[in-house]
């Protein structure tokens, strides 16, 4: 499935937390890790691993929820409690921002699925790279160039 025309748009359940995406994303990932499992209540989270410049927060003020560490901050709806997005707390240029809460997520598919070391025996995806841990930093340009040569 193609990658849709920007600007797509998104919500948490009750809608009170909205967000619109401007350009395309770096990746769509499925994390397997626990706490992803934890707060979804799912076998892992969905994950468009957005630039910061093409993610805007459009209604709502969502509150901090999961983890509340120095590493990363979960935003949830204060009201339905929806994980919307999650953002490094140091400014690493991206945002990821659950996928399953777009508007329209039919054109989503993991293309990468991370922490593969904690997933459940029977969770498959169909991604095309897997990663038993985070790749590294360092490995992200290029596995976002290969991301956009494969799904533009």
């Amino acid at each position: 499935m193609p990658l849709p025309q920007f600007p797509v748009e998104g919500g948490c359940r009750c809608g009170k937390v909205r967000f619109r995406l401007t350009e395309a994303p770096w990746s769509e990932t499925a994390c397997h890790c626990h706490g992803c499992q934890t707060m979804t209540g799912s076998a892992f989270s969905t994950t468009l691993i957005m630039p910061a410049s093409g993610f805007e927060l459009i209604a709502g003020d969502p509150v901090i929820g999961g983890l509340h560490g120095d590493d990363v901050q979960h935003h949830h709806c204060d009201w339905c409690k929806s994980w919307v997005f999650t953002r490094p707390a140091a400014d690493l240029g991206f945002v990821n921002v659950r996928a399953t809460l777009l508007d329209d997520a039919s054109w989503f598919a993991p293309w990468m699925e991370t922490q593969t070391a904690e997933k459940l025996p029977w969770a498959t995806t169909g991604a095309s790279v897997s990663f038993e841990r985070f790749p590294a930093m360092e490995d992200y340009q290029d596995l976002i160039a290969r991301y956009r040569s494969e799904r533009a």
